[in-house]
């Protein structure tokens, strides 16, 4: 796969650039608006990672700009901006999904296979708004939480622990995955911060109802489903 990465921070571009490399992809890299969206113009690609906040022209004015070219390639919009109305501002535009800064590498990568799978299928490339496992739904714009016709109050990295653990729904996800993903640890801090968060999710999650959705898995980590 072919990918258009459009970012002016270094670090960040490097931190990307590196991952999709090792996963096999081809890079080609613009660090402002105006290069990317000659590149993107251009040449063609699989799939475009696209910065928020960039010089030159702002991510926005670039996607809209290739969307009103017709342009569809399935693109990946990556955001500093957490408040709902600026993610909303970018689906509205035309981007395939978001991902809020900082973010871990499985995660971007996920998410971009995702978008690339969706219009390699033929379907709609539709922003994936909202989480559902079960009576559980996560709505991802609104960052609301309910389980039937319960609406859960979740603390921001509570609401960051759920939102991964239904993206893996029915999977085990380990310590490891959770440290990286939610945590942006990439080492053990050898505390029970995740004991301690899962205990407090599960409580506002399962308490009262028949089913438990969120089950440790001894000895390899945690699934959410039935």
């Amino acid at each position: 796969m072919r990918v258009l990465l459009i970012e002016d921070d270094a670090h960040t571009a490097a931190f990307i650039a590196k991952g999709l490399r090792e996963d096999g992809h081809a890079v080609d890299h613009a660090g402002d608006g105006r290069d990317g969206l000659f590149l993107a113009t251009t040449e063609r690609f699989d799939a475009i990672v696209l910065d928020r906040l960039l010089p030159g022209l702002d991510g926005l004015v670039v996607l809209r700009t290739l969307r009103g070219a017709g342009n569809r390639t399935p693109l990946l919009l990556l955001t500093a901006l957490g408040e709902v109305d600026h993610r909303v501002e970018g689906l509205r535009a035309g981007a395939d999904d978001y991902l809020v800064k900082p973010f871990a590498y499985a995660e971007l990568s996920a998410r971009l296979d995702g978008i690339v799978r969706r219009a390699r299928d033929g379907e709609e490339a539709a922003p994936l708004t909202r989480l559902r496992v079960a009576d559980l739904e996560l709505d991802l714009l609104g960052r609301e939480a309910r389980r039937g016709e319960r609406r859960i109050e979740l603390q921001p990295r509570e609401f960051r622990l759920l939102e991964y653990l239904m993206r893996q729904a029915g999977r085990v996800v380990t310590r490891t995955m959770l440290l990286e993903a939610v945590w942006d640890y990439h080492f053990d801090p050898q505390t029970n911060v995740i004991d301690v968060h899962i205990s407090r999710l599960r409580q506002k999650i399962d308490h009262g109802f028949a089913r438990p959705l969120l089950h440790t898995v001894r000895g390899a980590g945690y699934r959410l489903g039935e």
